[in-house]
């Protein structure tokens, strides 16, 4: 088997743990990654015989489905390449890749500590074919993974000793497995949007996609990237009755920002880029953590500019306008800045006061207020 004709069928050994527990580390070193192989190499023997004339590579590192699923599937990716490597002649060809003195061989095959902490570990697996058996072999385990794929009794008592945790259940899935789960679990909790870019970037990323949240916001798929309708672009769209619905606007307003900052969250996990869509405004392409919208240039003919903080309970500050005051209180917004996490706030406000020349003093509006045609600003009058 030349390297250059093996293709890459993509494995995992899920891992779910009894409530409450947690893995005391996230490796195995190159000792236990080789005894779990040779357990895994019998346990997809029983599955699947044809695996035998197969490459089956291990990795031994515990990673959060986050991590797995990122576009170009960069763990596998490296499991992979370090396989194709390792000249044929290993004992049952299988090959097992550990971490030495605390470090695992390549970057991408290192769990970050962030994402430890979830039901379900996952070790990567691949099983390097000829491309003349690729084809039958994956169609087999798509199907026996499915109905029979339960680690044996060997396996998971190994891992239970040795990585000192009570296990659920341990199985093997595919990868397409595996993005059905995550697509089931998402579609759950109201992420389906999600789901669809996602699904997008890792599978069709030459494709574009566009979507639409739960609560109406529109992403777009493009390019590596997803772009996010603007709250303000958002909120613009609403029909807008006076001031009377102002305590409805301000909700549905605070919803989209919560919405906006689980996929901000999720899509950084996924390592996928998250930016405005260019609209009305402009859409700056920021650091990760906020994302910046300009409305207007300054205007000499008004007063300087300030920062005012719109909060929402529970939420605290879910953005930052810049704004000047006119003559008789009239007020013109130059930018929006939405903080996407707690700790985004003060380098976003330092960031906004430095591009406008300003004190990067946060004037608190203790809610989020609208001006006289609905849009996101600042109060007519002076805060004391």
């Amino acid at each position: 088997m030349e390297a250059q004709t093996l293709l890459a069928l993509p494995i995992v050994l899920a891992l779910e743990l009894v409530e409450g527990e947690a893995p005391p580390r996230l490796t195995l070193n190159r000792d236990e990654a080789a005894e779990l192989a040779q357990l895994v190499a019998a346990d997809l023997h029983g599955l699947v015989p044809q695996v035998d004339q197969a490459r089956l590579a291990l990795a031994g590192a515990l990673f959060d489905q986050v991590e797995l699923l990122r576009p170009g599937f960069p763990v596998w990716a490296t499991l992979d390449e370090l396989a194709r490597r390792v000249p044929r002649g290993h004992i049952e060809n299988v090959v097992a890749f550990g971490s030495h003195d605390g470090h695992m061989p390549a970057q991408p095959l290192e769990p970050a500590p962030p994402f430890a902490d979830g039901p379900m570990r996952l070790l990567p697996l691949s099983l390097l074919a000829p491309k003349a058996l690729a084809g039958e072999l994956s169609e087999q385990l798509e199907v026996q993974l499915v109905g029979r794929g339960e680690a044996g009794a060997l396996t998971a008592d190994w891992l239970m000793r040795t990585l000192d945790v009570r296990l659920e259940h341990v199985r093997y899935l595919s990868r397409n497995d595996l993005l059905a789960l995550t697509c089931v679990q998402y579609e759950h909790v109201n992420l389906a949007a999600l789901w669809s870019v996602l699904e997008a970037a890792l599978l069709t990323p030459y494709r574009d996609e566009s979507a639409v949240t739960a609560r109406g916001l529109a992403l777009h798929y493009t390019q590596g990237k997803v772009f996010a309708q603007s709250p303000a672009g958002w909120l613009a769209e609403q029909p807008f009755a006076g001031s009377e619905g102002d305590a409805t606007r301000r909700h549905a307003l605070a919803g989209i920002l919560f919405e906006l900052r689980q996929y901000a969250a999720l899509l950084d996990a996924h390592l996928l880029p998250l930016r405005l869509q260019p609209g009305t405004g402009h859409a700056d392409e920021t650091a990760s953590g906020h994302l910046i919208e300009t409305q207007a240039d300054v205007d000499p003919g008004y007063e300087a500019p300030a920062l005012f903080a719109h909060e929402a309970p529970g939420l605290g500050v879910v953005a930052i306008t810049v704004a000047q005051r006119g003559e008789g209180g009239r007020n013109r917004a130059l930018a929006h800045g939405y903080p996407l996490q707690p700790q985004a706030l003060g380098p976003l406000a330092a960031l906004l006061a430095d591009r406008y020349g300003i004190p990067a003093m946060l004037q608190s509006l203790g809610g989020i207020v609208f001006d006289e045609t609905g849009a996101l600003g600042a109060p007519p009058t002076a805060l004391h």
